[in-house]
C-alpha cells in the first residue's frame, strides 16, 4: 500500500500499536502482527486472535499469564517485498518502543539485509498502544500530503519526545504476574487501594503517581493530562465498562481537547496483559 502524495511511501508497522486490520485497510497501512502466547498456544495479534478473544482469555479464571514476541524478520522482509511489488518508492517501517519490544530488531534486521534497503526508513517510536498509532496515523497523513521520507522522519523525531500514554490502572495483580512488581508491592499496594498511573518515557514504564483510591486517581490524571497544551489525543482504555462517560468528562473539562474530537482505542497485546482489564487513559501529543 502506498501512498497518495507524488514520493509513493509506503507506511508499514506492528500490532502493538493497536490499529485494528480494518482501521489499517481504510488508511492504507500495513501492519505486521506481533505473536502472543497462552502456554502453547501461539496467534498473529489481528490475524489469528481478535481483539474479543485476547481479552476473553486473559481474563479467564485462572488463564495463564500471556507472553508476547515481535515478528520473525522474515515477516518485514515479506512485508517490503510487497510494498515495493505494489509500486512504493519508499517505505516508512514505524515501530513499537525498541527498549519494550525486539520488534524494531526484526525490522531492522530485514531492513539492512534488503536489496533496498536504502529505501527503508526505520523509525523507533518509544512508546506503544495507541501513542505508537498516533505517530503512524501523524505519517500517514503527511505521506498523503506529499512530504518527503526524509521530512516525515524529521516530524516523528520532533513529536517523539512530546508522545505519552498517559493511564491509570485498576489493579496491580496483573503488573504483578508480568513481573514488573514484586508480588510484596502488589500487596502492599492493594491494602492501600492504590491505583498506579503510568506514562511510557523513552521506551521505558515509568510511574507518575500512586493514588490511594480510584477518585484520587482520576482526579490526579486530570491534572496530569491537562498540565500542557495538547495536539493531537485519543482515548484509550483496556475494556473500561465507562469509557464514553470518561472521554464525555475529559472533553467537557478541557473544551481544546473536545475540540479535538478524540477517538476511542482499545488496548490490546502490547500493554493489555501488564494493565489488566478496566484501566483508563489517553495517548497524546503535546503541542
Amino acid at each position: 500500500m502506498v501512498s497518495k502524495g507524488t514520493s509513493k511511501i509506503a507506511i508499514i508497522s506492528d500490532s502493538a500499536s493497536d490499529i485494528q486490520p480494518s482501521e489499517a485497510k481504510e488508511l492504507g497501512v500495513v501492519i505486521v502482527p506481533i505473536i502472543v502466547s497462552f502456554e502453547s498456544e501461539s496467534f498473529k495479534v489481528g490475524e489469528e486472535i481478535s481483539m474479543d478473544e485476547f481479552w476473553r482469555r486473559l481474563t479467564a479464571p485462572g488463564a495463564p499469564f500471556p507472553k508476547t514476541a515481535a515478528p520473525p524478520a522474515a515477516a518485514f522482509t515479506a512485508a517490503y517485498d510487497r510494498a515495493f511489488a505494489d509500486g512504493a518508492e519508499e517505505i516508512l517501517s514505524i515501530h513499537v518502543a525498541s527498549k519494550l519490544s525486539a520488534t524494531y530488531r526484526s525490522a531492522e534486521m530485514a531492513a539492512s539485509a534488503h536489496p533496498q534497503a536504502k529505501s527503508i526508513h526505520l523509525v523507533d517510536t518509544a512508546t506503544a498502544s495507541a501513542a505508537e498509532g498516533l505517530l503512524v496515523k501523524r505519517a500517514k497523513r503527511l505521506a498523503d500530503a506529499g512530504r518527503s521520507a526524509a521530512e516525515i522522519v524529521a516530524d516523528l523525531e520532533r513529536a517523539i519526545p512530546r508522545t505519552h500514554v498517559i493511564f491509570f490502572l485498576d489493579s496491580l495483580d496483573y503488573l504483578k504476574a508480568g513481573g514488573r512488581i514484586s508480588p510484596a508491592r502488589a500487596a502492599i499496594g492493594g491494602l492501600l487501594a492504590v491505583k498506579p498511573i503510568i506514562d511510557i518515557v523513552d521506551g521505558e514504564v515509568v510511574t507518575l503517581d500512586r493514588p490511594r483510591t480510584a477518585s484520587k486517581a482520576r482526579e490526579r490524571f486530570m491534572e496530569l493530562v491537562g498540565a500542557s497544551p495538547v495536539e493531537e489525543l485519543t482515548v484509550l482504555h483496556a475494556e473500561a465498562p465507562d469509557v464514553e462517560a470518561f472521554r464525555a468528562e475529559l472533553s467537557a473539562r478541557f473544551p481544546a481537547i473536545g475540540a479535538l474530537k478524540p477517538g476511542i482505542v482499545r488496548a490490546g497485546a502490547a500493554i493489555g496483559p501488564h494493565t489488566g482489564p478496566r484501566g483508563l487513559g489517553v495517548a497524546l501529543i503535546r503541542s
